[in-house]
């Protein structure tokens, strides 16, 4: 009979608890993921008690309290601490967002800290973008023309086509959709996901873009597009409050209409 069992340095263990700042009367635990593949060690779940008195309020200044004050190892990314680069996404919570737009009182209870799941970890809150974004780069992200530019003014578009980009362009590609997804989960190696779906149909609804027929040609695949089955967490994970599940439908839409 077979057994299925995980690999033994694939199980979480429990880590380091550190010490409650002294004196502290207002104190929450972060239950942060680290893992370092280079040691050959297990992952664990080490345990920061932070004075809440003495932080910021989003859970991006949590860590950089932790990495600043406590366990400078700690790794994650961040930059611009604005919700505009995208670069702090990972699972807080139990969800998939922005550390630095999170607030720590919108989380009641201890705060579970992860990456973005089911990617390869670099190391603690830092997952492998690079099949991500090779996948944006597969559906040729920028403006494609066969006619000459204007000379003398930039390429035009109405006030109606402009609007129809809205809820698109905002997209910051912090992958915290695509991670959710459990299709990509299943598929990612073929499926693109809702990141760079809803990234495609942005192009694709350009009424200044000249290759709409080859954008749609690039999608008509049994896994490209079609391993989409609307389960919507996409939609509800967006830090954005964007709807990549519309922009999926929208696409499969175009594609039934090219046919007749």
């Amino acid at each position: 009979m077979a057994e299925f069992k995980l690999p033994a340095n694939s199980i979480i263990k429990d880590g380091k608890t550190w010490p409650t700042p002294t004196g502290a009367s207002r104190v929450k635990n972060f239950k942060i993921y680290r893992y370092d593949p280079d040691s050959g060690q297990n992952p664990r779940w080490d345990t920061f008690p932070i004075d809440l008195d003495d932080c910021a309020p989003m859970v991006l200044d949590a860590l950089l309290k932790i990495k600043n004050e406590i366990d400078p190892t700690l790794t994650f990314r961040r930059s611009c601490r604005e919700g505009i680069c995208g670069s702090c996404a990972m699972n807080i919570g139990g969800s998939n967002t922005l550390a630095c737009i999170k607030a720590i009182e919108d989380i009641p209870g201890d705060i579970t800290i992860s990456p973005l799941p089911h990617m390869e970890v670099v190391k603690d809150l830092v997952p492998d973008l690079t099949h991500f974004y090779a996948q944006y780069a597969s559906i040729k992200p920028w403006m494609q023309t066969s006619t000459p530019a204007p000379q003398d003014r930039e390429r035009l578009q109405s006030p109606e086509d402009r609007k129809k980009l809205d809820g698109l362009y905002e997209c910051i590609l912090c992958a915290s959709c695509s991670t959710s997804c459990p299709s990509y989960w299943w598929n990612g190696d073929r499926y693109l996901g809702p990141a760079v779906l809803l990234q495609a149909y942005r192009w694709v609804i350009d009424s200044r873009d000249e290759a709409t027929g080859e954008r749609l040609d690039n999608l008509e695949d049994p896994f490209k597009l079609y391993r989409c089955h609307t389960i919507m967490n996409c939609t509800n994970t967006c830090p954005k409050g964007l709807n990549p599940a519309q922009a999926i439908g929208q696409l499969k839409k175009m594609m039934v209409e090219r046919l007749y």
